[in-house]
């Protein structure tokens, strides 16, 4: 028979919810322990994470919810050290939220538990990071269009919806042919 131990690797499971000022950091060393902590959005604390890492003497796998852009610094930063983060889908992390917890209640310990979860699970996706990949230009652009199709469709819809049946009523019939654009 053979031991335990000799079978598993000694993986450091590291999940992080990201938030704009503090993450919660929910770390799960190879023997089931777990440590909680806090670390604010900073360089300071980002080296501090790295050190932490990188003196545990195991392999890191480590998983985040991208959260708007706050989670660029500490990827950029992680990725700079040689680590390979993973991202964890916003809704998956929602789904299983509730499929765990019974419950829509959100908070960040608890997305840290999910967070970790689905990392041992395996339902991560790759982290490609815009800067080091050259598609920062591209990205930008992407979100430029996206913003201007909303300011487009708001815009239709408030004539739409106000200004034409106030003023124009009778035009309310045109605006449902084919041609109409």
């Amino acid at each position: 028979m053979t031991r335990p131990s000799s079978t598993t690797s000694s993986t450091m499971w590291v999940a992080i919810d990201i938030a704009k000022v503090h993450n919660q950091v929910l770390v799960e060393f190879p023997n089931g322990r777990r440590r909680h902590f806090r670390m604010a959005n900073t360089l300071g604390d980002f080296t501090k994470l790295a050190t932490f890492l990188a003196g545990s003497g195991c392999t890191c796998r480590i998983a985040f919810e991208a959260t708007g852009d706050y989670h660029r610094p500490l990827a950029h930063f992680l990725l700079a050290q040689g680590l390979d983060p993973c991202l964890v889908s916003s809704i998956a992390v929602a789904r299983t939220r509730d499929a765990l917890f019974n419950s829509w209640d959100k908070n960040d310990p608890k997305d840290a538990q999910v967070i970790l979860h689905l990392l041992k699970a395996g339902t991560t996706q790759v982290y490609y990071d815009p800067l080091e990949n050259h598609s920062n230009d591209l990205q930008e652009l992407a979100n430029t269009y996206q913003q201007i199709s909303l300011g487009k469709v708001r815009l239709y819809h408030s004539i739409v919806t106000h200004y034409l049946p106030l003023y124009f009523p009778e035009a309310e019939r045109y605006l449902h042919t084919p041609r109409a654009e």
